[in-house]
């Protein structure tokens, strides 16, 4: 029993070991940037420094810089309260460290590195819009027999789909089937994303029982290819609201603007959410 008790504690050591190279720190370029806002916003530098320390903190520990300095700036920028924009920074720290860690748990299960940056960012991203560790360890498990070697770039977008589909209110263990079927069957990372925005968009006709997850899903599985799972006899898959993609990928965090009480979003200066 103590044998086993050590080999969880040296499991747990490995996966939250840092790799020295993956260390990073918030640029000059930045803290300059960050800088000129808080003094043009009339913030003290006392009040800047507790954000500055959160970047900086994590990443020594591996975690991506860049879109914590953006939320920062976009933040100071909107004139935002810098104990307001705190917790904003706090809940994406929260999400990078999920997504590293199941991340590395994916390494160990045969899911390959690939960019690892843009993998921790878009995970994070799944993970701030409803995708759940638990869930992208059953698209690991589903992905192993696939057609493709998945990497972690590709396993993150796939939850990233799996979540676009959860807002559009498809349960989960149908979500997590259809993507774990597309990831089988190879669909690349783009293709798992317009599927998942087509579900999402006719998310009525899949809860009113007028489409079926399940039968969506044997099509897949049967090597229907993504853009002709919604083709009508016209040949045209009926176009498709993009709404999910618009905005910045910034986790859906959002700080109050002190000046006006309106919500607002201090973007994480990662680019569209769907792409």
């Amino acid at each position: 029993m103590r044998i086993r008790v050590k080999g969880v504690i040296l499991a747990a050591v490995c996966l939250s070991a840092v790799d020295p190279a993956w260390a990073d720190s918030i640029s000059a370029q930045d803290r300059d940037e960050i800088a000129r806002l808080r003094s043009a916003r009339g913030f003290a530098a006392e009040e800047t420094s507790p954000l500055l320390e959160q970047v900086n903190k994590a990443g020594e520990r591996g975690l991506p810089v860049e879109p914590l300095a953006n939320k920062v700036k976009e933040g100071l920028a909107k004139g935002i309260d810098p104990k307001r924009i705190d917790p904003v920074l706090r809940q994406m720290v929260t999400h990078f460290e999920s997504a590293q860690e199941v991340l590395r748990e994916a390494g160990t299960r045969g899911v390959a590195e690939g960019n690892r940056r843009v993998a921790v960012e878009a995970l994070a991203e799944a993970f701030s819009r409803g995708a759940t560790a638990e869930e992208v360890r059953e698209l690991t498990r589903l992905s192993q027999d696939g057609k493709q070697r998945v990497t972690q770039e590709s396993l993150a977008a796939a939850a990233k789909s799996l979540a676009v589909m959860k807002e559009g209110k498809i349960a989960s263990k149908e979500g997590v089937a259809l993507v774990g079927e597309g990831m089988r069957q190879g669909y690349k990372p783009s293709e798992l994303l317009d599927l998942s925005r087509e579900v999402k968009r006719r998310g009525g006709e899949f809860r009113e029982g007028r489409a079926n997850i399940r039968s969506l899903q044997e099509r897949v599985r049967r090597g229907e290819r993504g853009d002709r799972l919604f083709r009508n006899e016209h040949g045209d898959s009926g176009g498709g609201d993009h709404g999910d993609r618009g905005g910045n990928a910034d986790h859906g965090e959002r700080v109050r603007d002190d000046r006006g009480g309106r919500s607002e979003r201090s973007g994480g200066g990662h680019g569209g959410r769907d792409h």
